[in-house]
């Protein structure tokens, strides 16, 4: 399939690579080298992906993925030198997709683009079949890609929004982590099941009114997880604090100058 690809990366060698191997996909490609232009290109024209460096001048990616998770599902996919576990969940817990440390093969940078674009489109296509899911006061709409909560609504990044249809769809049917990673990053090698607990706990400060005694996503200790319509006793949960650390560096000021653009013009709606 063809698609419009993003790539904001500040170094120009490497910006080049990712840029040729796209184009001789069939994508179209506009490369961009720091993270305001990043901000202004999605914004000018949404392309289906956007590839992002965290480290860049201006504004990091850590901030333009913080940024563009208030105002749009765009898919995104890291790339970082930062190698560390703490790090990868440090992005996916901001909303990214897909996370590649460097140094990569450019190879399978495109194998993991190519599983990106499916993903993407596989959900846009069923959204349009699948019924509305409601558990309790929670409901959750695939055609519209909108999450409520007692009809509040509840901004959601692609990753959580795919958790939330996957226990959803099935209440009370308990999924285990491994289960769950797989419907969030297919067979990736280098995903750990803790991301799945990142999500887990963001999804809880947006559902619960107290996250460390959830009532709607609950664990099932030592299997995994399950979704319920919280009639049930809540139970003090440690998935609340098993990524604290994490939790931690992801912090929630506003980027001056940056995000105040996107907040005068209204962020857009959206509900991993």
């Amino acid at each position: 399939m063809c698609a419009y690809v993003v790539v904001a990366e500040d170094d120009r060698k490497q910006a080049e690579l990712i840029r040729r191997y796209l184009e001789h996909e069939g994508h179209r490609v506009t490369v961009v080298h720091d993270g305001r232009a990043a901000l202004a290109e999605v914004r000018r024209q949404p392309p289906d992906l956007l590839v992002l460096d965290v480290m860049m001048p201006q504004v990091d990616g850590l901030d333009v993925c913080r940024v563009l998770r208030a105002e749009s599902t765009l898919p995104v996919l890291m790339l970082t030198a930062r190698a560390t576990e703490d790090d990868l969940l440090l992005g996916l817990g901001l909303g990214a997709d897909d996370y590649m440390t460097k140094p990569f093969s450019p190879r399978e940078l495109m194998a993991r683009i190519r599983s990106l674009l499916r993903r993407s489109s596989a959900t846009t296509a069923a959204a349009g079949t699948e019924p509305v899911l409601t558990v309790g006061p929670l409901t959750v709409d695939p055609a519209r890609h909108e999450v409520s909560m007692h009809g509040r609504p509840v901004d959601c990044t692609p990753g959580e929004f795919r958790l939330l249809q996957m226990l959803a769809a099935r209440p009370g049917h308990v999924f285990t982590r491994p289960q769950i990673l797989e419907r969030l990053h297919g067979f990736d090698r280098y995903v750990t099941t803790r991301s799945v607990d990142v999500h887990v706990m963001n999804l809880r400060k947006k559902l619960e009114t107290d996250p460390r005694r959830a009532r709607f996503l609950v664990t099932v200790y030592g299997v995994g997880y399950k979704i319920t319509d919280g009639t049930a006793s809540p139970a003090t949960d440690a998935v609340a604090t098993v990524t604290t650390d994490v939790a931690a560096k992801v912090t929630t000021d506003v980027v001056p100058d940056v995000i105040t653009g996107a907040a005068a013009d209204g962020a857009a709606h959206r509900a991993p």
